[in-house]
Protein backbone atom coordinates (compact mmCIF):
# COMPACT_ATOMS: atom_id res chain seq x y z
CA UNK A 1 0.00 0.00 0.00
CA UNK A 2 2.89 2.20 0.46
CA UNK A 3 3.43 4.09 -3.10
CA UNK A 4 7.26 4.22 -2.40
CA UNK A 5 7.79 0.56 -1.21
CA UNK A 6 6.03 -0.20 -4.52
CA UNK A 7 8.15 1.87 -7.13
CA UNK A 8 11.19 1.05 -7.76
CA UNK A 9 13.51 -1.61 -8.87
CA UNK A 10 14.84 -4.07 -6.38
CA UNK A 11 18.51 -3.43 -6.07
CA UNK A 12 18.84 -0.69 -8.62
CA UNK A 13 18.72 3.06 -8.66
CA UNK A 14 16.13 2.53 -11.78
CA UNK A 15 12.82 4.84 -11.90
CA UNK A 16 9.47 3.70 -10.95
CA UNK A 17 7.66 0.78 -12.21
CA UNK A 18 5.38 3.18 -13.68
CA UNK A 19 3.11 0.21 -15.06
CA UNK A 20 2.48 -0.95 -11.32
CA UNK A 21 1.48 2.52 -10.50
CA UNK A 22 -1.04 2.38 -14.02
CA UNK A 23 -2.18 -1.19 -13.66
CA UNK A 24 -3.33 -0.24 -9.93
CA UNK A 25 -4.72 2.98 -11.39
CA UNK A 26 -6.98 0.96 -14.20
CA UNK A 27 -8.12 -1.41 -11.53
CA UNK A 28 -9.39 1.24 -9.56
CA UNK A 29 -10.63 2.95 -11.84
CA UNK A 30 -13.11 -0.07 -13.24
CA UNK A 31 -13.42 -0.96 -9.62
CA UNK A 32 -15.18 2.49 -9.09
CA UNK A 33 -17.26 1.95 -12.20
CA UNK A 34 -18.55 -1.60 -11.51
CA UNK A 35 -19.75 -0.67 -7.65
CA UNK A 36 -21.56 2.39 -9.11
CA UNK A 37 -22.96 0.78 -11.81
CA UNK A 38 -24.10 -2.41 -9.50
CA UNK A 39 -27.14 -0.26 -8.78
CA UNK A 40 -27.93 0.24 -12.10
CA UNK A 41 -30.61 -1.74 -13.92
CA UNK A 42 -31.81 -3.08 -17.00
CA UNK A 43 -28.24 -4.16 -18.35
CA UNK A 44 -26.64 -6.91 -20.42
CA UNK A 45 -26.00 -9.62 -17.79
CA UNK A 46 -22.03 -9.32 -18.18
CA UNK A 47 -22.29 -5.80 -16.51
CA UNK A 48 -22.94 -7.48 -13.18
CA UNK A 49 -20.91 -9.77 -11.05
CA UNK A 50 -22.17 -13.77 -11.90
CA UNK A 51 -24.73 -15.47 -9.95
CA UNK A 52 -23.31 -17.87 -7.78
CA UNK A 53 -24.97 -20.51 -8.61
CA UNK A 54 -24.13 -20.08 -12.81
CA UNK A 55 -20.64 -21.48 -13.90
CA UNK A 56 -19.73 -18.19 -15.88
CA UNK A 57 -17.62 -15.47 -15.01
CA UNK A 58 -18.23 -11.34 -16.45
CA UNK A 59 -15.26 -8.83 -16.40
CA UNK A 60 -16.67 -7.58 -13.17
CA UNK A 61 -15.93 -10.99 -11.81
CA UNK A 62 -12.49 -10.32 -12.24
CA UNK A 63 -11.47 -6.66 -11.00
CA UNK A 64 -10.64 -7.90 -7.36
CA UNK A 65 -8.15 -10.63 -8.45
CA UNK A 66 -6.66 -7.97 -10.50
CA UNK A 67 -6.22 -5.52 -7.63
CA UNK A 68 -4.57 -8.93 -5.63
CA UNK A 69 -2.42 -9.51 -8.56
CA UNK A 70 -0.90 -6.41 -7.99
CA UNK A 71 -0.48 -6.68 -4.24
CA UNK A 72 1.65 -9.63 -5.14
CA UNK A 73 4.07 -7.95 -7.48
CA UNK A 74 4.50 -5.01 -5.06
CA UNK A 75 4.90 -7.17 -2.13
CA UNK A 76 9.14 -8.20 -2.99
CA UNK A 77 10.32 -4.28 -3.39
CA UNK A 78 8.17 -3.27 -0.36
CA UNK A 79 9.55 -6.31 1.72
CA UNK A 80 13.36 -5.40 0.03
CA UNK A 81 13.13 -2.10 0.28
CA UNK A 82 11.72 -2.11 3.88
CA UNK A 83 14.29 -4.31 5.31
CA UNK A 84 17.11 -2.10 3.93
CA UNK A 85 15.86 0.86 5.54
CA UNK A 86 15.53 -1.65 8.72
CA UNK A 87 16.78 -4.97 9.09
CA UNK A 88 15.04 -6.17 12.01
CA UNK A 89 12.33 -8.95 11.21
CA UNK A 90 10.20 -7.60 14.42
CA UNK A 91 9.59 -4.05 12.69
CA UNK A 92 8.53 -5.45 9.75
CA UNK A 93 6.03 -7.98 11.11
CA UNK A 94 5.28 -4.87 13.25
CA UNK A 95 4.66 -2.74 9.66
CA UNK A 96 2.69 -5.84 8.52
CA UNK A 97 0.37 -6.33 11.42
CA UNK A 98 -0.27 -2.35 11.27
CA UNK A 99 -1.47 -2.75 7.72
CA UNK A 100 -3.27 -5.50 8.63
CA UNK A 101 -5.39 -3.95 11.22
CA UNK A 102 -5.75 -1.27 9.43
CA UNK A 103 -7.37 -2.58 6.95
CA UNK A 104 -9.71 -4.22 8.84
CA UNK A 105 -10.75 -1.04 11.10
CA UNK A 106 -11.88 0.31 7.42
CA UNK A 107 -13.75 -2.95 5.71
CA UNK A 108 -15.51 -3.36 9.47
CA UNK A 109 -16.15 0.93 8.98
CA UNK A 110 -17.55 -0.16 5.65
CA UNK A 111 -19.18 -3.32 6.16
CA UNK A 112 -21.39 -1.75 9.34
CA UNK A 113 -22.30 1.00 8.21
CA UNK A 114 -25.76 0.39 7.32
CA UNK A 115 -26.17 -1.62 10.63
CA UNK A 116 -25.86 0.80 12.59
CA UNK A 117 -28.79 1.55 15.06
CA UNK A 118 -29.49 5.49 15.11
CA UNK A 119 -31.53 5.30 18.56
CA UNK A 120 -28.49 3.36 20.38
CA UNK A 121 -25.38 5.29 18.66
CA UNK A 122 -26.77 8.96 18.34
CA UNK A 123 -25.99 9.21 14.56
CA UNK A 124 -27.26 8.12 11.00
CA UNK A 125 -24.84 5.48 9.94
CA UNK A 126 -23.71 7.27 6.85
CA UNK A 127 -22.40 9.94 9.44
CA UNK A 128 -21.05 7.31 11.59
CA UNK A 129 -19.02 6.18 9.03
CA UNK A 130 -18.52 9.41 7.27
CA UNK A 131 -16.70 10.28 10.38
CA UNK A 132 -15.17 6.88 10.77
CA UNK A 133 -13.14 7.15 7.84
CA UNK A 134 -12.08 10.87 8.28
CA UNK A 135 -10.90 10.01 11.57
CA UNK A 136 -8.50 6.81 9.92
CA UNK A 137 -7.88 9.37 7.02
CA UNK A 138 -6.19 12.04 9.80
CA UNK A 139 -4.33 8.77 11.46
CA UNK A 140 -3.43 7.22 7.80
CA UNK A 141 -2.31 10.53 5.59
CA UNK A 142 1.49 11.36 4.82
CA UNK A 143 1.78 14.55 6.37
CA UNK A 144 4.95 16.80 4.54
CA UNK A 145 7.32 18.10 7.71
CA UNK A 146 6.74 21.78 9.29
CA UNK A 147 9.34 24.00 10.77
CA UNK A 148 7.06 25.96 12.13
CA UNK A 149 4.73 23.00 13.75
CA UNK A 150 6.86 20.17 13.78
CA UNK A 151 4.63 18.25 16.02
CA UNK A 152 1.42 18.74 13.67
CA UNK A 153 1.55 15.20 12.40
CA UNK A 154 1.53 13.75 15.35
CA UNK A 155 -1.13 15.59 16.97
CA UNK A 156 -3.53 15.15 13.88
CA UNK A 157 -2.55 11.44 14.03
CA UNK A 158 -3.54 11.29 17.56
CA UNK A 159 -7.24 12.96 17.39
CA UNK A 160 -7.74 10.53 14.07
CA UNK A 161 -6.93 7.54 16.04
CA UNK A 162 -8.98 8.67 19.29
CA UNK A 163 -11.63 9.21 17.04
CA UNK A 164 -11.94 5.84 15.46
CA UNK A 165 -11.60 4.14 18.72
CA UNK A 166 -14.62 6.54 20.22
CA UNK A 167 -16.79 5.74 17.12
CA UNK A 168 -16.48 2.15 17.13
CA UNK A 169 -16.95 2.08 21.05
CA UNK A 170 -19.60 3.82 20.44
CA UNK A 171 -21.32 1.66 17.48
CA UNK A 172 -24.36 -0.13 18.60
CA UNK A 173 -26.94 -2.61 16.11
CA UNK A 174 -30.04 -4.44 16.78
CA UNK A 175 -30.68 -8.02 15.26
CA UNK A 176 -33.23 -9.36 13.56
CA UNK A 177 -34.50 -10.67 16.90
CA UNK A 178 -34.18 -7.54 18.92
CA UNK A 179 -30.55 -8.03 20.55
CA UNK A 180 -28.33 -5.14 21.05
CA UNK A 181 -24.68 -5.87 20.08
CA UNK A 182 -21.94 -4.37 18.53
CA UNK A 183 -19.83 -5.12 15.55
CA UNK A 184 -20.45 -7.18 13.12
CA UNK A 185 -17.26 -9.48 12.01
CA UNK A 186 -19.14 -11.86 9.69
CA UNK A 187 -18.36 -9.84 6.94
CA UNK A 188 -15.28 -7.71 6.76
CA UNK A 189 -15.54 -6.20 3.44
CA UNK A 190 -13.51 -5.84 0.58
CA UNK A 191 -10.57 -4.20 2.29
CA UNK A 192 -11.01 -6.73 4.85
CA UNK A 193 -10.29 -9.74 2.93
CA UNK A 194 -7.50 -8.04 1.40
CA UNK A 195 -5.92 -7.88 5.61
CA UNK A 196 -6.29 -11.14 5.42
CA UNK A 197 -4.91 -12.64 2.23
CA UNK A 198 -2.09 -10.10 2.67
CA UNK A 199 -0.90 -11.73 6.07
CA UNK A 200 -1.58 -15.04 4.87
CA UNK A 201 0.60 -14.78 1.70
CA UNK A 202 3.25 -13.09 4.04
CA UNK A 203 3.50 -15.94 6.35
CA UNK A 204 4.37 -17.98 3.39
CA UNK A 205 6.67 -15.43 1.41
CA UNK A 206 8.70 -13.73 3.77
CA UNK A 207 10.53 -16.61 5.43
CA UNK A 208 10.90 -17.92 1.80
CA UNK A 209 11.80 -14.85 0.21
CA UNK A 210 15.44 -15.61 -0.19
CA UNK A 211 14.58 -18.74 -2.30
CA UNK A 212 14.00 -17.71 -6.27
CA UNK A 213 11.31 -20.69 -6.85
CA UNK A 214 9.56 -21.13 -3.47
CA UNK A 215 6.83 -18.62 -4.70
CA UNK A 216 6.25 -20.73 -7.84
CA UNK A 217 5.77 -23.56 -5.26
CA UNK A 218 3.42 -22.07 -3.12
CA UNK A 219 1.22 -20.80 -5.93
CA UNK A 220 0.92 -24.73 -7.12
CA UNK A 221 0.28 -25.79 -3.37
CA UNK A 222 -2.28 -23.00 -3.00
CA UNK A 223 -4.15 -23.89 -6.57
CA UNK A 224 -3.99 -27.09 -5.31
CA UNK A 225 -5.09 -26.37 -2.14
CA UNK A 226 -8.32 -24.42 -3.87
CA UNK A 227 -8.89 -27.17 -6.33
CA UNK A 228 -9.41 -30.16 -3.08
CA UNK A 229 -11.36 -27.23 -1.07
CA UNK A 230 -13.74 -26.41 -4.20
CA UNK A 231 -13.85 -30.57 -4.82
CA UNK A 232 -14.56 -31.01 -0.96
CA UNK A 233 -11.73 -32.92 -0.73
CA UNK A 234 -11.22 -30.44 2.24
CA UNK A 235 -13.87 -29.46 3.98
CA UNK A 236 -12.42 -27.22 7.19
CA UNK A 237 -11.99 -23.63 5.24
CA UNK A 238 -15.70 -23.69 4.81
CA UNK A 239 -16.39 -23.70 8.45
CA UNK A 240 -13.74 -22.16 10.12
CA UNK A 241 -13.77 -17.50 9.89
CA UNK A 242 -10.79 -15.89 8.60
CA UNK A 243 -9.20 -14.32 11.77
CA UNK A 244 -8.53 -18.51 12.83
CA UNK A 245 -7.63 -19.25 9.35
CA UNK A 246 -6.40 -16.24 6.76
CA UNK A 247 -6.11 -18.19 3.81
CA UNK A 248 -9.36 -19.35 2.69
CA UNK A 249 -9.83 -22.05 0.35
CA UNK A 250 -6.49 -20.95 -0.96
CA UNK A 251 -8.06 -18.95 -3.85
CA UNK A 252 -7.31 -15.34 -2.76
CA UNK A 253 -3.99 -16.01 -1.76
CA UNK A 254 -3.24 -17.56 -4.94
CA UNK A 255 -3.75 -14.53 -6.78
CA UNK A 256 -1.85 -12.53 -4.88
CA UNK A 257 0.99 -15.57 -4.84
CA UNK A 258 0.81 -15.80 -8.63
CA UNK A 259 1.52 -11.99 -8.54
CA UNK A 260 4.74 -12.66 -6.72
CA UNK A 261 5.36 -14.92 -9.48
CA UNK A 262 5.41 -12.79 -12.29
CA UNK A 263 6.70 -9.79 -10.60
CA UNK A 264 9.98 -12.07 -9.91
CA UNK A 265 10.86 -11.95 -13.87
CA UNK A 266 9.31 -8.90 -14.33
CA UNK A 267 11.20 -6.87 -11.76
CA UNK A 268 14.63 -8.34 -11.17
CA UNK A 269 17.79 -6.57 -12.02
CA UNK A 270 18.79 -7.33 -15.84
CA UNK A 271 14.63 -7.07 -17.33
CA UNK A 272 15.91 -3.45 -17.83
CA UNK A 273 18.58 -5.07 -20.49
CA UNK A 274 16.51 -7.82 -21.82
CA UNK A 275 12.46 -7.23 -21.69
CA UNK A 276 11.87 -9.52 -24.52
CA UNK A 277 12.71 -12.48 -21.88
CA UNK A 278 9.91 -11.38 -19.24
CA UNK A 279 7.42 -11.06 -22.00
CA UNK A 280 7.85 -14.28 -23.27
CA UNK A 281 8.02 -15.82 -19.73
CA UNK A 282 5.11 -14.33 -19.14
CA UNK A 283 3.12 -15.34 -22.36
CA UNK A 284 3.79 -18.67 -21.09
CA UNK A 285 2.74 -18.64 -17.85
CA UNK A 286 -0.47 -16.95 -18.97
CA UNK A 287 -0.83 -20.04 -21.60
CA UNK A 288 -0.64 -22.08 -18.78
CA UNK A 289 -2.50 -20.56 -15.99
CA UNK A 290 -5.15 -20.70 -19.38
CA UNK A 291 -4.81 -23.84 -19.77
CA UNK A 292 -5.14 -25.28 -15.97
CA UNK A 293 -7.83 -23.27 -15.87
CA UNK A 294 -9.43 -25.09 -18.83
CA UNK A 295 -8.87 -28.41 -17.32
CA UNK A 296 -10.25 -27.68 -14.33
CA UNK A 297 -13.64 -25.94 -14.87
CA UNK A 298 -15.88 -29.19 -13.93
CA UNK A 299 -15.50 -27.34 -10.60
CA UNK A 300 -17.25 -24.72 -11.86
CA UNK A 301 -16.31 -21.08 -12.67
CA UNK A 302 -17.42 -18.53 -10.35
CA UNK A 303 -15.96 -15.85 -8.02
CA UNK A 304 -18.78 -16.36 -5.60
CA UNK A 305 -17.90 -19.70 -4.96
CA UNK A 306 -14.06 -18.75 -5.48
CA UNK A 307 -13.03 -21.76 -7.69
CA UNK A 308 -9.75 -22.50 -8.72
CA UNK A 309 -10.66 -21.85 -12.75
CA UNK A 310 -12.03 -18.34 -11.60
CA UNK A 311 -8.48 -17.58 -9.96
CA UNK A 312 -6.69 -19.09 -12.99
CA UNK A 313 -8.45 -17.36 -15.96
CA UNK A 314 -8.26 -13.85 -13.94
CA UNK A 315 -4.47 -14.52 -13.47
CA UNK A 316 -4.23 -14.98 -16.92
CA UNK A 317 -6.14 -11.85 -17.71
CA UNK A 318 -4.22 -10.16 -15.16
CA UNK A 319 -0.45 -11.63 -16.45
CA UNK A 320 -1.80 -10.66 -19.94
CA UNK A 321 -2.60 -6.58 -19.00
CA UNK A 322 0.19 -6.32 -17.54
CA UNK A 323 2.63 -7.48 -20.05
CA UNK A 324 0.73 -5.09 -22.49
CA UNK A 325 1.39 -2.15 -19.86
CA UNK A 326 4.60 -2.91 -19.01
CA UNK A 327 5.55 -2.86 -22.65
CA UNK A 328 3.92 0.00 -23.51
CA UNK A 329 4.99 2.39 -20.44
CA UNK A 330 8.81 0.82 -19.30
CA UNK A 331 9.99 0.03 -22.42
CA UNK A 332 8.57 2.39 -24.75
CA UNK A 333 8.06 5.06 -22.55
CA UNK A 334 4.25 6.18 -23.50
CA UNK A 335 2.31 7.32 -20.03
CA UNK A 336 0.64 9.93 -21.50
CA UNK A 337 -2.44 8.36 -21.89
CA UNK A 338 -2.88 7.05 -18.40
CA UNK A 339 -2.71 11.12 -16.74
CA UNK A 340 -5.37 10.28 -14.59
CA UNK A 341 -4.50 6.03 -13.57
CA UNK A 342 -1.31 7.01 -12.57
CA UNK A 343 -2.38 9.54 -8.89
CA UNK A 344 -5.00 6.77 -8.70
CA UNK A 345 -2.48 3.84 -8.65
CA UNK A 346 -0.10 5.72 -6.37
CA UNK A 347 -2.55 6.72 -3.82
CA UNK A 348 -4.81 3.28 -4.13
CA UNK A 349 -6.32 3.56 -0.50
CA UNK A 350 -7.45 7.24 -0.61
CA UNK A 351 -8.94 6.58 -4.23
CA UNK A 352 -11.02 3.36 -3.02
CA UNK A 353 -12.58 5.06 0.02
CA UNK A 354 -13.53 8.35 -1.89
CA UNK A 355 -17.10 6.74 -3.53
CA UNK A 356 -17.65 6.13 -0.16
CA UNK A 357 -16.81 9.35 1.35
CA UNK A 358 -18.91 10.58 -1.68
CA UNK A 359 -21.91 8.43 -0.91
CA UNK A 360 -21.78 8.64 2.96
CA UNK A 361 -21.62 12.67 2.89
CA UNK A 362 -24.47 12.67 -0.06
CA UNK A 363 -26.43 10.36 2.91
CA UNK A 364 -25.63 12.80 5.77
CA UNK A 365 -27.08 15.21 3.82
CA UNK A 366 -30.43 13.40 2.82
CA UNK A 367 -29.57 14.08 -0.86
CA UNK A 368 -30.87 11.53 -2.98
CA UNK A 369 -31.46 12.74 -5.99
CA UNK A 370 -29.12 11.01 -7.86
CA UNK A 371 -30.06 7.47 -6.71
CA UNK A 372 -33.20 8.28 -7.49
CA UNK A 373 -32.55 9.44 -11.51
CA UNK A 374 -30.51 7.82 -14.03
CA UNK A 375 -30.27 4.44 -12.95
CA UNK A 376 -31.77 2.30 -15.39
CA UNK A 377 -30.16 1.40 -19.16
CA UNK A 378 -27.48 3.39 -20.91
CA UNK A 379 -28.25 6.64 -19.47
CA UNK A 380 -27.17 5.20 -15.99
CA UNK A 381 -23.80 3.71 -17.91
CA UNK A 382 -23.21 7.63 -18.60
CA UNK A 383 -23.81 8.81 -15.37
CA UNK A 384 -21.18 6.17 -13.99
CA UNK A 385 -18.48 6.97 -16.35
CA UNK A 386 -19.06 10.67 -15.14
CA UNK A 387 -18.83 9.71 -11.70
CA UNK A 388 -15.59 7.34 -12.33
CA UNK A 389 -14.00 10.19 -14.16
CA UNK A 390 -14.92 12.92 -11.30
CA UNK A 391 -13.30 10.50 -8.56
CA UNK A 392 -10.08 9.96 -10.67
CA UNK A 393 -9.80 13.71 -11.00
CA UNK A 394 -10.51 14.19 -6.71
CA UNK A 395 -7.64 11.18 -6.69
CA UNK A 396 -5.45 13.35 -8.65
CA UNK A 397 -5.81 17.23 -6.91
CA UNK A 398 -5.73 15.68 -3.79
CA UNK A 399 -2.13 13.64 -4.95
CA UNK A 400 -1.19 16.87 -5.56
CA UNK A 401 -2.20 18.21 -2.88
CA UNK A 402 0.04 15.94 -0.68
CA UNK A 403 -2.86 13.93 0.58
CA UNK A 404 -1.98 10.75 0.66
CA UNK A 405 -3.34 7.60 2.58
CA UNK A 406 -0.59 5.10 3.23
CA UNK A 407 -0.42 2.11 5.38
Amino acid sequence: MNPADQATLPGTASPRVVSIDIFRGLTMAVMIFVNALSESFKLPWWTYHAPARVDVMTYVDMVFPFFLFIIGMSLPISVEQRLKRNSSMPALWLHILHRVLSLLVLGLILANAEKVDPARTGMTGNLWALLGLIGAALYLNVYPPSKKFPRYALILRTVGFAGVVFLLALFRRTTPNGHVTWIDFSYPEILGLIAYTYFAVCLLFIPTRRWPWAPLVWFVLLTGFCVACTARVILFPAHVPLYYWPFGNGAMASIVMGGIVTSSFFLKRNTRSNPGQAVRFALVLAALTLIAGRLLTPLGISKIRATPTWCLYSMTASILIFTLLYWICDVKGKTGWALLLRPAGANTLLTYLLPDLWYFLLGTLSITYLDAHLIQGWPAVVKTILFTLLMLVIAAALTKAKLRLQL
